[in-house]
């Protein structure tokens, strides 16, 4: 698993033991977690629809840095399965596992929708369909243009020949 987010520990996320409030991990792991799912299915609306069992086996203090590794296990016809890690940094304990994240893909109606997944999308894959969505409209809209272009001169002919 790859850990690609990092968050750093600071007063605000601490509980009054002086350690990582948990509340604070959790959203920091949903709103990870639901970027992932986004990224994943190429759709902004997602929901999560269930966290299986939290187990805390150790935490962080203020200035501590923890990373969180989230990665898809399953695809479902409209859901996506992922599973988070988080560990500490600066100790390198893990702080908790959850092993089972669901995340549903939502059509613009808000009812789950089929989102056509199989298997985990890489960035330079991403990377490679931006890039040609981005040569495709470009070539469209110099279509558009030589096609303006050409009618502007056809009706430039059109008035002098008049």
């Amino acid at each position: 698993m790859n850990f690609h987010t990092r968050k750093w520990v600071k007063p605000e996320d601490l509980n009054p033991n002086g350690t990582l409030f948990g509340g604070s991990l959790l959203r920091w792991i949903d709103e990870e977690a639901a970027i992932y799912a986004i990224c994943q299915l190429d759709n902004q609306r997602v929901v999560t629809k269930f966290m299986s069992e939290i187990n805390f086996v150790s935490s962080a203090r203020q200035g501590d840095i923890i990373e969180l590794g989230i990665t898809a296990t399953d695809f479902g016809r409209t859901s996506i399965t992922l599973r988070a890690e988080v560990r500490n940094k600066i100790t390198r304990k893990s702080i908790l596992t959850i092993e089972k994240m669901v995340f549903v893909n939502l059509g613009a109606d808000g009812v789950p929708a089929p989102h056509g997944r199989e298997r985990i999308r890489y960035a330079d894959e991403a990377y490679e369909r931006y890039r040609q969505a981005v040569q495709t409209s470009a070539d469209a809209t110099a279509m558009a243009a030589a096609a303006n272009e050409a009618e502007r001169l056809a009706e430039s002919e059109d008035a002098s020949v008049h």
